[in-house]
């Protein structure tokens, strides 16, 4: 991952765009702390997004108990 500070990431934007397209990440730094990261737009599914959380067990799927339903006023 290629890391620059934010005045040269102001004055290559283009550079940079082209690079991340190209599959590269590039870290943005503030004052030598990364304040955001420019990375390559990929289509996701949902299983991706949630793999960590099932594979780390961190995620109850368990369906709750059927409760009864309640009243509604003025519904005989």
């Amino acid at each position: 991952m290629r890391t620059v500070a934010v005045v040269e990431a102001k004055s290559q934007f283009s550079a940079l765009l082209a690079a991340v397209e190209g599959g590269e990440e590039v870290a943005i730094t503030r004052r030598g702390r990364v304040v955001a990261r420019l990375v390559p737009d990929t289509t996701r599914s949902a299983a991706d997004v949630f793999r960590p959380c099932w594979q780390e067990g961190g995620l109850d799927l368990a369906a709750p108990a059927d409760t009864p339903a309640e009243p509604v006023a003025g519904w005989d």
